[in-house]
């Protein structure tokens, strides 16, 4: 069986390669401008902007599964587009799919979401990942959609180097004490994708962290965990802030989650220290 991780070379993806491979299949991934660096990979450019470029690559490496993990931001020709021409070429190969989507298409109206609420975004962000999650479903009615949040590691995520840079004073901003999320470790993420994969489930599946943080929480448990001084890091309010997007949006994972043998941890259990 051979599993394709498009987006391998991002922090997600560069987690998929490295559990994939360790699992025994053949790997194949993607780039957008470098490769990653697992040696037992085989690395192709992709172009997600690009309309053929993504069935050249599904018919060049034919794989059993694709996993989409690619990260186009608000790029509506990448996030949204690309997606869909993605799911087309799996449908072509006769390929598995498994597409990650993002917590941002829900605006916090009801705090609460389960797999069953209907995707209200208010950013362009979570708009092109809403249009992305419709087409994907619409052209591949058997693909896995799986929402998620924050995405942390072990000090290499986004997240994890603001708020080192926060504490350092090196960086300008606050963390929000009202913006809340479930955020979850890349290796519970990466493994659940991964059982998504290899089984026969399809639509949508939540897979957030157990644990709702705000961002300020989150950066100080971050900062305990790396010996960092959390008294420096500067709070506030993003009602306050006139920046757009959700306040507090806590993805209900339980459904999916009695489905999975991984535990997708809370930020408390996976960034305190162990004994």
């Amino acid at each position: 069986m051979t599993v394709l991780i498009v987006g391998g070379s991002g922090f997600l993806g560069a987690e998929l390669v490295r559990q994939a491979a360790a699992a025994g299949p053949r790997t194949a991934a993607t780039y957008a401008t470098r490769p990653g660096s697992g040696r037992e990979v085989a690395w192709h450019a992709l172009d997600l902007r690009d309309p053929g470029s993504a069935e050249t690559v599904v018919a060049e490496v034919s794989p059993r599964v694709v996993i989409n993990a690619s990260s186009g931001g608000a790029d509506w020709a990448v996030t949204a587009e690309g997606a869909v021409r993605l799911a087309m070429a799996a449908v072509e190969s006769g390929s598995r799919l498994v597409h990650v989507s993002s917590d941002a298409v829900f605006s916090g109206a009801r705090v609460h979401y389960d797999e069953s609420c209907l995707p209200d975004p208010v950013t362009p962000y979570g708009a092109a990942k809403a249009a992305a999650e419709t087409g994907v479903l619409l052209v591949h009615p058997d693909a896995v959609v799986a929402r998620t949040s924050l995405i942390i590691g072990d000090g290499q995520s986004v997240h994890e180097r603001a708020v080192h840079e926060l504490a350092a004073g090196v960086r300008t901003g606050v963390l929000f004490t009202d913006d809340i999320r479930c955020p979850v470790h890349v290796a519970d993420l990466a493994a659940a994708l991964m059982e998504l994969a290899s089984g026969d489930a399809r639509g949508i599946h939540h897979l957030g962290g157990s644990e709702a943080l705000s961002r300020h929480e989150l950066g100080v448990l971050i900062a305990r965990r790396d010996g960092l001084d959390d008294s420096r890091l500067p709070t506030g309010l993003r009602a306050d802030s006139g920046l757009p997007g959700a306040l507090d949006v806590r993805l209900d994972s339980r459904a999916t989650q009695r489905k999975l043998c991984t535990t997708l941890r809370g930020g408390r259990h996976f960034l305190t220290p162990a004994a």
